[in-house]
């Protein structure tokens, strides 16, 4: 059974400066120095039967720590990751700009076989960014999202 997840990509037009989009570093020791290819858009998984926009919603407001905004949400499709799993994603406009990022946890034995089991969030950072640097930023199955924002977004003749 593929496994099934949610995510949105909030993007705004920066005048002449182009578009940036709001990518967050995942949590944990795995990540915590690196850059590249160590971010992705707020997602997570969803059972069957649930609706994915929703569900991409309720995975945001857990990883930010604050609803998603109130937008107009369109699909951007779905994108297999090299690890099988498939992400459906939604992108809106919106300035977007939490006080303060606050992410859920999840627990981890670090160093592995340490025995010591940690508490790490799941996103550690988040922020704008335009789109040269998300390309480098990004875990490459990410990258046709932005390929895909890009022509949604010419598409509107933003």
């Amino acid at each position: 059974m593929t496994v099934r997840s949610a995510g949105i990509l909030l993007y705004r037009l920066g005048g002449g400066a182009g578009v940036d989009v709001w990518i967050a570093h995942m949590g944990g020791p795995f990540w915590a120095r690196k850059d590249a290819r160590a971010w992705s858009i707020p997602k997570g998984e969803y059972l069957p039967d649930e609706d994915p926009l929703a569900a991409a919603q309720r995975e945001f407001a857990e990883e930010m720590g604050t609803p998603a905004p109130v937008a107009d949400y369109c699909p951007l499709g779905d994108f297999r990751q090299p690890s099988g799993k498939v992400i459906t994603v939604f992108a809106a406009e919106s300035d977007f700009a939490p006080e303060q990022i606050v992410s859920n946890t999840f627990d981890l034995e670090w160093p592995k076989g340490s025995g010591t089991v940690r508490s790490y969030p799941e996103i550690d950072d988040a922020r704008w960014t335009g789109l040269h640097e998300a390309r480098t930023k990004l875990v490459s199955g990410q990258l046709p999202i932005l390929e895909a924002l890009i022509q949604q977004v010419e598409g509107r003749g933003a």
